[in-house]
């Protein structure tokens, strides 16, 4: 079974990189950059995938209508896949009416007991307005029930990598087993920005008219910011929260907090981290790209060893923050290892793992640099036994 391992230079150690002009990082234990009043948060810059700023974005939090974001990409993907148009029409249950609708005294759109509503307009009511009752209605309608949609959302959770968001609804009220975290919060906003671009553009809407009632968008950034999504949630529980997602100078971010006291906290503490992100950082050139950054451990090859690099034209670059302190930036190799023979060149096959102020982490990508052919039989048996009997010394 293969295990994850780092390795330094050429060797298994850690690789000291010169950063730009000379900039050092600060230990792990120094005071950070940034810090928020949030009791969960974390950023990502999209395009690199690069963790700006992380606060117990592991743990398990209460998401409250958040969590709505894995309804909605649900109801995208019926939509993508043509098993569902926006002029579809579904019927407003007692369950949704009394669950998630005006009886129920929370987020609602009001839709009628018995009648039927646009898809369209079930989609706009939980975006803009966090329609419980829409939410309750398009699970039954995707589903046929909520309970059958439940698990329908904890399966895609599990497709698209999130290992430890549970459901109970679909519309994050107050559940026991509605739970998620930031860090998995944030990869279903990815997962919508980058799996349904023809439908995204839904999250920037400021308001929406259904019947005679005029909602606007919840998301304060919306209007102020220039944020283009995606969704608030708010309950006694969870406290106040954002999943947010702005474009500056070409760069995307993706932000989620939560925890906060107030909407006015979570709107400023939301713009602090924003500002954070656009503001604090800039692309360092690390290596070259022939430059090789170190090695990678192969089993059953011509060779035991292969070089990695970075990209082929960009070498291996990295976001870090403009304001540090020293020359050198501490960095690992990581890969799940040892490689398996055959190993092709430009196969991505490692990352460059660069961690600064403790929750900025970068992760690079790095790929061999040459085909390793798979060795004959005899050599390949020696190589395995030689490995698991004395591990990365051979």
């Amino acid at each position: 079974m293969h295990s994850e391992h780092s390795a330094i230079g050429g060797f298994l150690a850690m690789v000291t990189v010169l950063v730009g002009t000379f900039l050092s990082v600060m230990p792990a234990s120094a005071k950070p950059l940034f810090t928020t009043k949030a009791k969960y948060a974390i950023l990502i810059d999209t395009a690199t995938g690069a963790v700006l700023y992380a606060k117990k974005a592991d743990e398990l939090m209460v998401p409250a209508s958040m969590s709505k974001l894995m309804t909605v990409a649900l109801l995208f993907r019926e939509l993508k896949a043509g098993r569902l148009r926006l002029e579809d029409r579904f019927r407003v249950s007692e369950h949704a009416w009394r669950t998630g609708g005006g009886p129920s005294g929370t987020a609602a759109i009001f839709a009628p007991l018995g009648k039927e509503v646009l898809v369209s307009d079930l989609l706009q009511g939980i975006i803009v307005q966090s329609g419980n009752d829409a939410c309750i209605v398009t699970a039954e309608g995707i589903a046929g029930s909520e309970e059958a949609f439940v698990k329908l959302m904890t399966r895609e959770a599990r497709r698209i990598g999130l290992q430890k968001s549970t459901f109970g609804n679909s519309t994050g009220l107050p559940n026991p087993k509605q739970r998620m975290t930031a860090r998995e919060l944030a990869m279903l906003a990815l997962h919508l920005i980058r799996e349904y671009p023809e439908y995204y553009h839904y999250f920037s809407q400021k308001k929406f008219k259904y019947r005679r009632y005029r909602f606007f968008n919840r998301n304060p950034l919306v209007f102020k910011y220039g944020a283009d999504g995606l969704k608030t949630g708010a309950t006694k529980e969870s406290g106040y929260g954002l999943t947010v997602s702005a474009v500056k100078n070409g760069r995307r971010l993706v932000a989620v907090l939560n925890g906060l006291k107030s909407k006015k906290q979570r709107r400023s503490e939301a713009v602090k981290l924003l500002d954070w992100g656009f503001n604090g950082f800039r692309t360092y050139k690390l290596f070259a790209p022939e430059v090789t950054v170190g090695y990678a451990r192969v089993v059953g090859g011509a060779s035991s060893y292969v070089a990695l690099r970075g990209k082929k034209l960009t070498g291996a670059t990295a976001l870090l923050p403009r304001y540090l302190s020293s020359k050198k930036v501490p960095a690992k190799i990581v890969y799940q290892g040892p490689l398996l023979a055959p190993v092709r060149a430009g196969q991505q096959v490692a990352f460059l793992e660069i961690r600064t102020h403790g929750s900025i982490v970068n992760k690079i990508p790095l790929y061999a640099t040459r085909d390793v052919a798979r060795a004959g039989v005899l050599w390949r048996g020696i190589d395995t036994l030689l490995f698991h009997a004395f591990g990365w010394l051979f």
